[in-house]
């Protein structure tokens, strides 16, 4: 069984691991290879401009940890209201509202195990796998024209003062960002614990939804579900170092990040871990190459929903 409970000074240790982020081009425009996702490096720079985010995630972790062994799960299911923000240069980059709605059914469809896939989880992993049972209802869509080319990972496409738009109640809301991110990178997202201001995921435009733009291997909505998983406080399966912990229990120990799809079933030198659960979600496989979470991955994330929990405010 997997260590669950870090310490604040293994905190700052264990989240600042570097990820495999290889991709075809930093080019803008370019369609990447392989899943850059760029929640971790996002991550370790917030760690550095504010010393306490270590110890606010760690607070985070020991409340998920208690939460998880006494079962004082959430009851029900929760709505999530979303507000996505399209920052467009080009025509391509202002996606339509029936694409943004493409992609709010694929959460519903993923996060409530309807997918269509989810039946092509191997019988290994059968008894884990989880209908996770959040639901998500766009409420809002802003668009904002703007003269950038691609905006990074610096979060300036939260900021209306830097060109972008600022989240809308954050606190209460999910805030997806539409635009072209650039560097190879499909997404990102932000942990609990960090600043309400950037509080929210971030999608290159290309990767969002299912109609209009997708591009292959990309196009099936998942990027959203890699990146909302890791706004509900879900770890990359292979813990951003080789044979490291996702902070789950029933998630198998990877080696390293997978990517394309792997054929099943595929192996782990790691102690104690035989074969790879690559259909997960926070994997870096492709799109039709992932398709559950596990039933721990359920338990982590209904624990940050409860009273007291950091995003409690969205059972309320």
């Amino acid at each position: 069984m997997k260590k669950l409970f870090i310490t604040a000074v293994t905190a700052l240790v264990l989240f600042s691991c570097q990820n495999d982020q290889t991709t075809s081009s930093s080019e803008p425009d370019a369609v990447v290879a392989r899943r850059g996702c760029a929640t971790q490096e996002v991550f370790e720079e917030q760690l550095k401009a504010d010393p306490m985010l270590a110890i606010r995630m760690n607070e985070i972790e020991t409340f998920t940890n208690n939460r998880i062994l006494t079962n004082r799960l959430v009851n029900g299911k929760i709505e999530i209201p979303v507000i996505v923000n399209v920052l467009y240069k080009t025509a391509a980059e202002n996606i339509s509202d029936s694409q943004i709605q493409s992609q709010i059914d694929v959460l519903n469809a993923d996060f409530n195990a309807l997918n269509s896939d989810y039946n092509s989880v191997p019988a290994l992993f059968s008894g884990v796998k989880a209908n996770v049972g959040i639901t998500f209802v766009l409420e809002k869509i802003n668009r904002k024209s703007t003269t950038k080319t691609s905006w990074g990972t610096r979060d300036a496409m939260k900021k209306t003062k830097q060109g972008g738009l600022d989240p809308t109640s954050p606190t209460t809301k999910l805030n997806l960002w539409a635009c072209t991110i650039g560097g190879g990178i499909l997404g990102y997202a932000q942990f609990p614990g960090g600043s309400s201001a950037t509080d929210g995921v971030v999608i290159d435009s290309k990767y969002f939804g299912l109609s209009g733009s997708g591009s292959y291997p990309y196009n099936l909505g998942r990027t959203a579900t890699h990146e909302v998983g890791h706004w509900m406080n879900l770890r990359h399966i292979w813990g951003d170092t080789t044979c490291g912990s996702d902070l789950v229990s029933d998630t198998p120990t990877h080696n390293e990040a997978n990517y394309g799809v792997p054929a099943y079933p595929h192996y782990s030198t790691c102690s104690g871990t035989p074969v790879e659960m690559t259909m997960n979600y926070m994997d870096y496989t492709d799109d039709r190459g992932m398709y559950m979470f596990s039933v721990g991955q359920k338990s982590r994330i209904a624990a940050i929903f409860t009273s007291g929990g950091p995003r409690a405010g969205f059972a309320q």
